[in-house]
Formats: C-alpha cells, sequence, structure tokens
C-alpha cells in the first residue's frame, strides 16, 4: 500500500507491521498488540494517522479485566436497562457530573469507584439509592423506575429465594461472590449440569464449579452463580457446599447418590434426576461452562484437586477462608 511517511515527508510504499506496546498501568506492566507502518524506503515504523481503538485504550481494557474491573460498555448497558441518564446515575452515585462520562468513554475508574459501580448495577442496591435520593431522578419518571426496580426485586427473590437466604444467608455483591448476588436456580442448574451420566464424585463437581465461576469472571469481571469459594483441604469449594448438596437432593430432588468403586475404593457419585433449564444462563456463561466441562472432562478428582492447589487463590489463604475473584486474573485456565 502507498500512503505519507511522515519521516520522508513524501509518498512512500507502506507495510503494516503488527508489534507490542507495553504501558505501565498503576504499576502494572500491561502489552498489548498493536500495528504500526513500516516505510519500505526510510525503514522507520510510526503510528497510523488514525486507528479504530487507541492502544492506551487497549491497555485499560485489559487492566479492567485482570482486576476484575467493570468495562465501559457494562456501565452504559446498565445505565441503559435502568433508563437512567447519566446525570441521574451520577447524583444517585453522589459524583460529579463529569465522572460517569470520563467512565463510560473509557477513563480508568479507582476502585472505590468501581466497586460503587457494580453495587449500583444490583437492583436492590439501585432502588435502595433511589428511595434515599428521589430528587436525583426526572419526577416525571420516578414512579415507573421506582416500580420497575420493586418488580425486579420480587422476581429474583420469590418465596424459594426468600427461604433460601433463611437457609444459607443473605450477602451483598462484592469480591468474594464476583459481584454477583448468590443465584440458587444458576449453581443448582451447573451442579445438574455437571451431575449428568455418568455422574460425578463431589471432589471433582466442587472444583468444576469453582473453574466456572472465576473462569467466568475473569473474562467478563462477573461469576456465574453468585458463590462463594473457601480454601478446604482438597481444594477450594462452594462455601457450605454440603448445604447446597443436600437441599438439592432431600428439598428439589434433582440430584440422587450412587454407591460405586473407583479405582477400587469405594465412592459415592452425585447423578442429577432433572433435566437442567439452561436458558437461564447468558451466552457467555454457557460458553464458559461448556469449556469447564469439555476442559475437565477426563481429569480424575485427584487431579483436579492437585491442580487446584497451585491456583494463587488456594496458595494465598488459608483453610476455611473466602477466596477473592480478584486471584481469577491469575487462573490457571
Amino acid at each position: 500500500m502507498n500512503g505519507f511517511c511522515p519521516h520522508c515527508e513524501a509518498i512512500r510504499e507502506l507495510r503494516v507491521v503488527p508489534t507490542a506496546r507495553q504501558y505501565n498501568i498503576r504499576d502494572e506492566a500491561i502489552e498489548v498488540g498493536v500495528a504500526v507502518l513500516h516505510c519500505t524506503h526510510c525503514g522507520k515504523d510510526f503510528d497510523p494517522p488514525a486507528t479504530e481503538s487507541d492502544p492506551l485504550d487497549l491497555a485499560y481494557t485489559e487492566f479492567r479485566r485482570r482486576r476484575g474491573m467493570v468495562q465501559p460498555e457494562q456501565i452504559k448497558e446498565a445505565r441503559a436497562s435502568y433508563g437512567l441518564t447519566q446525570k441521574e446515575l451520577s447524583a444517585l452515585l453522589g459524583w460529579g457530573g463529569a465522572t460517569l462520562s470520563r467512565y463510560e468513554n473509557g477513563a480508568l475508574q479507582d476502585e472505590a469507584h468501581d466497586t460503587a459501580l457494580r453495587l449500583a448495577m444490583d437492583p436492590r442496591n439501585l432502588l435502595s439509592l433511589v428511595e434515599s435520593n428521589p430528587a436525583a431522578v426526572l419526577s416525571e419518571k420516578l414512579q415507573d423506575l421506582l416500580a420497575s426496580l420493586r418488580r425486579r426485586v420480587l422476581e429474583e427473590e420469590g418465596p424459594m429465594r426468600r427461604l433460601y437466604e433463611q437457609r444459607f444467608g443473605s450477602y451483598k455483591p462484592d469480591e468474594y461472590n464476583g459481584y454477583r448476588r448468590l443465584s440458587i436456580d444458576k449453581l443448582f442448574t451447573s451442579i445438574m449440569l455437571f451431575c449428568g451420566d455418568p455422574g460425578i464424585v463431589k471432589t471433582k463437581l466442587n472444583k468444576l464449579l469453582f473453574y466456572t465461576d472465576f473462569k467466568h469472571f475473569k473474562d467478563y469481571s462477573v461469576s456465574v452463580t453468585g458463590a462463594r469459594y473457601a480454601h478446604l483441604p482438597y481444594g477450594p469449594a462452594p462455601d457450605g457446599y454440603s448445604f447446597f448438596l443436600a437441599t438439592m437432593q432431600d428439598d428439589e430432588k434433582s440430584i440422587a447418590t450412587e454407591e460405586t468403586f473407583i479405582n477400587g475404593h469405594p465412592a459415592e457419585l452425585l447423578i442429577a434426576t432433572k433435566i437442567p433449564d439452561v436458558t437461564l444462563f447468558a451466552a457467555s456463561e454457557l460458553k464458559t461452562l461448556a469449556l469447564v466441562k469439555e476442559r475437565f472432562q477426563d481429569a480424575s478428582a485427584k487431579q483436579l484437586s492437585e491442580l487446584s492447589h497451585q491456583e494463587r487463590g488456594y496458595i494465598e489463604t488459608s483453610d476455611g477462608q473466602l477466596i477473592s475473584y480478584k486471584f481469577a486474573q491469575d487462573l490457571g485456565v
């Protein structure tokens, strides 16, 4: 291709050359791939006069992904889903008018603002913000917004949700649940998917759940199920997993147990007794579930346990301690 070379100050033959460029983002080295133009006449490289994406923006995107932070498009989508303007959401969060606009346009947020954004994405938290500061929303749409938020909260909760919250406990979105409230439906359905024929032992099941939630957080900055994971002797496992499994077996009747032998040793298989409803999951969640299931299909419980012991989130926690999803950036999957 021919184009203007700023070094030669003339039209020359140019070649597109892929290269790597490193940026220091908050003391962390972030390398991104960029394309530069190479002049075949003078042999020098230079940036194209106009590019679709700024390399620094790419570095910010990668930094957010590693840290599990909200991406600009996620902020826009969440705000639009509630019908809020930038001014309204900024007022609800107690921010200056330009702050949210900068974040939606690619500026890198700090951790405190990132946490506030994540919490505001949850309908229950947003409902509390609107109820405590109704003047932040245009009066003509306030009642519709409140009604919509209350409806969403009721749909998410329901009678069984409230029963399960009493049984398992209720906790707000944070770094220990992948910034998602516990979704009993998604957790139970994930378990049924992994417990399909010919069944699965608990140790392997717990590792598949861990890798599913942490892999999805690594790639999309949010977990699938909202489960919290604890450091246990055989590797990470959903906190209180025995209560989840007992509920599925005794109340939901969605899994059953079967005694068997593995390598000559007695073992208990968990087998799904209902067909899981995969329509609960978003496309990215189904993709991650399928990836994890296929990746570890032939791995034994012992192999998965040993693999999980090598994860940084397990190494840097002690017995019984919850594992932060921030460790997902170093996940080996």
